[in-house]
C-alpha cells in the first residue's frame, strides 16, 4: 500500500488554491462562531482578505499544504517586532484531518518564522476553536497576557522557537 504524504509550501495569497483554503478556513471559523453553516452571501470579501499584505516576503510568509498534491492545510507567520512572529489562518480541512498533517503544518510554519528571524512565535484564538487550542498546546505553546485585541480574540499563546 503506497503512503500517503504530505508537502508544504510558501504560496502566494492569491493563487487559487491559496484563495479557497482562506475562504473555507474563514467558513470554518465564522461557521463555529455563530453556530452553523454560513450562506454563500454572508461571507465577507473584506474580512477574508484582511491583513493578507502582511503574509508576504520580506516580513511575512503563507503556506500550503498538499496532501497527495490535493490543496488540503494553510497558515501564516507574520514578523512583529523583536523577534516575534505572529502565527494565523491555521487551517486543515475537515477531510483531511487525522492524517497528521497539523503537526507537520505547525513544524513548517515554525520553519517560516526561523527564516523570517523570529525567536518567539504568539498567536491569537477563540476559546471555543478547543481542537486548535489542543494543538498549539501538544506543540509548547503556552498561554501568555494578551499582547493584542479584537472582538474574536479569547486566549493568547507564545511559544520560543
Amino acid at each position: 500500500m503506497a503512503r500517503m504524504t504530505w508537502n508544504f509550501s510558501a504560496e502566494r495569497v492569491d493563487t487559487p488554491d491559496a484563495t479557497t483554503l482562506r475562504r473555507d478556513y474563514f467558513g470554518d471559523v465564522a461557521g463555529r462562531y455563530y453556530g452553523r453553516v454560513l450562506a454563500e452571501d454572508e461571507y465577507d470579501e473584506g474580512m477574508i482578505a484582511e491583513g493578507l499584505g502582511l503574509l508576504a516576503p520580506p516580513d511575512g510568509a503563507f503556506l500550503v499544504g498538499r496532501y497527495e498534491g490535493e490543496a488540503a492545510a494553510c497558515g501564516g507567520v507574520v514578523l512583529l517586532d523583536g523577534g516575534r512572529a505572529e502565527l494565523t489562518r491555521v487551517f486543515v480541512r475537515h477531510a483531511y484531518r487525522g492524517k497528521g498533517g497539523a503537526d507537520l503544518l505547525m513544524g513548517a510554519l515554525e520553519e517560516a518564522a526561523r527564516a523570517l528571524g523570529a525567536r518567539r512565535m504568539v498567536l491569537n484564538t477563540r476559546l471555543d476553536l478547543v481542537e486548535a487550542r489542543a494543538l498549539y498546546v501538544r506543540h509548547g505553546y503556552g498561554e501568555i497576557p494578551a499582547y493584542c485585541s479584537g472582538p474574536y480574540m479569547d486566549v493568547w499563546y507564545g511559544k520560543e522557537l
